[in-house]
């Protein structure tokens, strides 16, 4: 059994510390402790209360996640939890760390709680697809109110400790010794009360909440938005709505545990299981030691100071690290500046930052125009447009002004590192990071490693990646790397579905249907049609297949939401799609010229053509070693390509329908492109010997080095 729990006494106090590191999880040895912990202080009549605390820097992080489905030894959580909240003595939760998920039911257990400045508590089971079902959803809702517990539990936010005693959440907050503060705190209680508050018994606030519907369609509207295809959320509520209708604390618990149950049985859960676990070990790099020394990183330079280089020096910034942020042009600088600063008062005018804060760290973001400003970065972040030549030069410049011991990144979606760090004197030094779109916004950051990036140079960048609040995945240096390698395959099959007799409307709708948040001719749209088109007639190439349609929209001049009309039509201020027939025609034209005939094609076909390519290159990327684990593929397409994450990813959706049915599904497309939908030889593998992505063995080199295309497809 995991954990345990240490008895100490303090004067007339019982202290019980949960000992279960790093972050004290609700593991079965620590129920065992708890149970014999709370027996013994209760049965020893010189204790007059009890301290509930965890050790080292967390409270109680939550429940062992690794024990869901699995029979474990000792007491369950809700018979550990009945034995702290009907315990005879009066007990304090010291909240010292994060009091998360199991940890905040836990301290809503105990008849007081107070923490430290730096605590935060919260419920972020739905995470996992998940509900709080240890007495979250009725417990929270009676000490703050149906509407404020319903927004912790839907949105998964922490509530710092200022926040939280505000809220009622927490009884007082420590300014000195937690422990001190804690027994003072509850010797005061212990001399005031003859009895001590019990949750279950604060019901004021629901009994007020009755017949208040605006709570739970409030609660609703949000979850169909930023929720959308999710089950647990549904059950939230349901669960709320039994602690405001029901009058017996203990039929809202059954409730709660019914509820629970379908979340646990429930597909989503294991997929969003497999995103938790995923995010976690994408930030392990397999053959660079852990103990790999870093480079502390005080002063960031930004080459660029477009949209891209803007959001960069955003997350730095952010942060708390000064950066400097370098273009040619002041013309571009004042630009640059003005949508950081329009940016950050956006935040402001929304209440997610204060105007001291904004001020404070717009002051962090230094603009020049002179390379010699960067002399004393530490990491320099090239940002500029996809051109192998200007990168070249910004590297020689960089390589000239910046100290030797510095590391040089590019933001290339796409290019050759080995071929940008050649043109350097520091090739160890070189590296990939391939932000997402718009930077200060998206979690995704792609690390692309170089034949000579050393393992410092990774290591650092992985853990500064952590300080800007990015999901780090590593690629080896291919073209298109992970993300968008896989897209490009997405998207050909989509222009294939419109050549072929799908409208860009009905492939967008199955798509979105699915589960992914925008379909791919609305991506197209918002990215801008004209990119790829203007690069392929400036180097005198002509229009691939897939792209003849688009290209054609363009010489139209239909550049996308850029100019209001793409795919789709957009009226001026909004985003929002609209139909175009007016495309029809050239959509009918082009079909004919080039030998379609256009037939009905279903939503069915559509997805698995779309889907299955993501998994079918994603198993060639595999590999070739281009990526290290099959999670991090999943862990880059939730982050930065919108793939719902109740689907756990393309290559767990893909394990859930069985390798063997891709496989049949792939070996069917054939007929319609046989190279295209050649199955992936580990795919072939993996479905003969009946396992699954992520049982294939490691592989942690390629088979060899990718060309690189002349133009840039992504």
């Amino acid at each position: 059994m995991k954990g345990t729990v240490n008895y100490s006494v303090v004067g007339n106090v019982a202290i019980l510390e949960v000992d279960n590191p790093p972050v004290n999880p609700l593991s079965s040895g620590v129920r065992v402790g708890l149970k014999e912990c709370f027996e013994k202080a209760n049965s020893d009549d010189s204790i007059t209360g009890i301290i509930l605390k965890g050790a080292g820097n967390a409270f109680i992080a939550g429940a062992d996640i690794s024990e869901f489905g699995q029979q474990v030894e000792g007491p369950d959580l809700h018979t550990t939890l009945a034995g702290i909240e009907l315990s005879e003595k009066p007990v304090v939760a010291a909240i010292n760390g994060p009091a998360l998920g199991g940890g905040l039911e836990t301290a809503l257990c105990c008849n007081y709680r107070i923490a430290t400045q730096n605590s935060f508590v919260g419920l972020p089971e739905v995470n996992l697809g998940l509900l709080p079902g240890a007495g979250g959803t009725q417990r929270l809702p009676r000490i703050i109110g149906p509407d404020k517990a319903l927004t912790i539990m839907l949105t998964a936010e922490g509530v710092q400790a200022q926040k939280a005693l505000e809220m009622g959440i927490l009884d007082e907050i420590s300014n000195n010794d937690l422990i001190e503060d804690a027994i003072n705190f509850l010797e005061k209680k212990i001399k005031q009360n003859s009895s001590h508050p019990k949750i279950r018994d604060a019901n004021e606030m629901l009994v007020e909440a009755r017949g208040n519907s605006e709570i739970i369609d409030k609660a609703k509207s949000y979850v169909a938005k930023a929720r959308r295809g999710q089950f647990a959320p549904g059950q939230i509520i349901k669960c709320v709505e039994s602690a405001i209708n029901l009058d017996d604390f203990d039929e809202g618990m059954k409730k709660e545990s019914e509820y629970f149950l379908e979340c646990l049985m429930h597909p989503q859960r294991e997929a969003m299981i497999n995103v938790f676990f995923g995010q976690r070990t994408a930030a392990k790099i397999k053959d660079v030691p852990r103990e790999t020394p870093t480079s502390e990183i005080k002063a960031v330079g930004i080459v660029g100071a477009g949209t891209m280089g803007g959001g960069i020096a955003m997350n730095f910034a952010n942060a708390g690290i000064p950066v400097t942020i370098l273009d040619q042009d002041q013309e571009n600088i004042d630009r640059g500046m003005k949508v950081i600063n329009k940016n950050y008062q956006f935040m402001v005018d929304r209440g997610r930052m204060k105007e001291e804060v904004k001020n404070k760290t717009v002051a962090l973001i230094t603009p020049s125009l002179d390379y010699d400003s960067l002399k004393d970065c530490d990491i320099v972040i090239e940002a500029v447009y996809e051109n192998l030549e200007l990168k070249h030069k910004i590297f020689m410049e960089l390589d000239k002004h910046v100290k030797p011991e510095a590391i040089l990144a590019t933001n290339t979606s796409g290019l050759d590192i080995d071929s940008i760090a050649s043109v350097t004197n520091r090739p160890e030094k070189i590296v990939g990071t391939h932000f997402f779109s718009p930077a200060n916004i998206m979690k995704l950051l792609e690390v692309v490693r170089g034949e000579n990036t050393s393992n410092e140079t990774l290591a650092t960048v992985m853990k500064i990646s952590k300080a800007i609040k990015k999901t780090a995945v590593v690629s080896l240096n291919a073209p298109g790397f992970i993300g968008n390698r896989m897209l490009l395959g997405y998207s050909k099959q989509a222009n294939m579905l419109l050549l072929e007799g799908a409208l860009p409307s009905q492939i967008d709708n199955a798509i979105e249907a699915f589960g992914l948040n925008m379909g791919p001719f609305r991506m197209m749209d918002l990215i801008g049609l004209d990119l790829g088109w203007r690069a392929r007639k400036l180097a005198g190439v002509d229009s691939p297949l897939t792209n003849k349609i688009a290209d054609t929209l363009c010489e139209n001049e239909r550049f996308g939401q850029k100019n209001s009309k793409g795919f789709y039509n957009y009226s001026e201020g909004s985003r929002a799609p609209n139909p175009a027939p007016e495309n029809e025609e050239i959509y009918f034209k082009i079909s004919e010229e080039n030998g379609f005939t256009r037939r009905e094609i279903s939503d069915e076909e559509i997805v698995d053509r779309c889907i299955l390519a993501l998994v079918n290159e994603g198993a060639k990327i595999l590999e070739e070693g281009v990526a290290q684990r099959a999670s991090d593929m999943d862990i880059v397409y939730i982050n930065g390509y919108g793939f719902p994450v109740w689907r756990g990813g393309p290559m767990f959706y893909a394990n859930s329908l069985g390798l063997d049915k891709v496989l049949e599904k792939l070996k069917g497309f054939q007929k319609i492109d046989s190279d295209f939908w050649k199955p992936a030889d580990l795919l072939e593998k993996l479905a003969k010997d009946e396992l699954k992505f992520g049982e294939a063995p490691d592989i942690n080199e390629r088979k060899g080095k990718m060309k690189f295309p002349d133009i840039v497809g992504y």
